[in-house]
């Protein structure tokens, strides 16, 4: 699911927060995976129906997908890079979203490892799927593991929009061969819930004020806003060994911009009838952000890793 709701600034159907390439024409399954009613039956919903705030199929979902990848790729691959991944391996990315660190896999594992990009809706991903490179239709928190015997597991900007975070967790630890290598990362918007962290004018206070409209909008649709900062006990608590963590912090570039122009545009439907914005704060806004002028911040990412005894 890259789950692409947003990094609050992430998940694709929870968002997620890769690619660079565009939609693709329909999405592309495994030949183990098929769809079934019952993968939507039971999903936490918003008031209005919808479970996700940020979809990968709308028009401005490649944008954000291009903008996750210049702001967390290179702190996803140096983590990657750290935990070994090479020749051989078996890797599955949860919620894989766009093609960004699907491709920077299939480079490490080359053609003979295997690389499984799993997401609910795979048509940011489904161009990367020829080998060593298999795309599949999965939702993480309702269905099992796409396979066992993994050597690396990795979700980024995933799980805080997943309903059963826990059910998450366990399946992808047991996808783990004994010796396997899990890394989540994942936003923490409560840890820092500001646009702008330097608020020092009226644009700032109104950039702030939408962000709190949107981390709303996430948090009644059951994303937790705090979860980056519980990874690593809930690591440890899980049995995993050698658990570290770290955080990467945005505080302003033209990737922050890029994220914020498209998602207010994705979601100003939504905030204006819930009655958090109006079309003309939100033009305002929009027009703020064009100009260059203010430091726009993303939530910390939060990055914890361990390995499966």
């Amino acid at each position: 699911m890259t789950h692409s709701d947003e990094h609050p600034g992430g998940h694709s159907g929870a968002d997620t927060y890769q690619g660079k390439d565009g939609p693709q024409n329909g999405p592309q399954e495994g030949p183990a995976v098929g769809r079934d009613k019952s993968r939507d039956e039971g999903r936490q919903q918003g008031p209005d129906g919808d479970r996700y705030l940020l979809e990968n199929r709308q028009t401005e979902a490649g944008e954000r997908f291009d903008a996750f990848a210049t702001l967390f790729d290179p702190t996803t691959f140096r983590h990657l890079e750290g935990l070994g991944v090479g020749p051989g391996w078996r890797c599955w990315e949860v919620g894989a979203g766009g093609t960004s660190v699907v491709s920077w896999l299939a480079r490490r594992v080359g053609p003979t490892g295997t690389v499984v990009a799993t997401d609910i809706d795979t048509s940011l991903v489904a161009g990367a799927a020829h080998p060593p490179v298999e795309v599949r239709v999965h939702d993480v928190g309702a269905e099992e593991p796409p396979g066992e015997g993994f050597d690396l597991v990795h979700a980024r900007l995933v799980l805080v929009h997943v309903p059963d975070r826990e059910r998450a967790l366990r399946s992808m630890i047991r996808a783990l061969r004994p010796g396997g290598r899990l890394l989540l990362e994942d936003a923490d918007p409560a840890l820092q819930p500001l646009l702008c962290p330097d608020e020092h004018g009226p644009a700032e206070e109104l950039a702030n004020r939408l962000r709190h409209g949107f981390c709303r909008l996430l948090a009644d649709r059951g994303a937790d806003l705090a979860y980056g900062r519980r990874l690593p006990r809930l690591l440890r608590e899980a049995g995993l060994h050698r658990v570290e963590a770290d955080a990467y912090f945005p505080v302003t570039s033209p990737a922050c911009t890029a994220l914020e122009s498209a998602t207010v545009r994705q979601i100003r439907a939504r905030l204006v009838a819930a009655g958090l914005a109006t079309d003309e704060e939100i033009d305002q806004h929009l027009t703020n952000v064009a100009s260059g002028t203010m430091d726009l911040a993303t939530a910390p990412m939060i990055s914890a890793w361990g390995t499966k005894p």
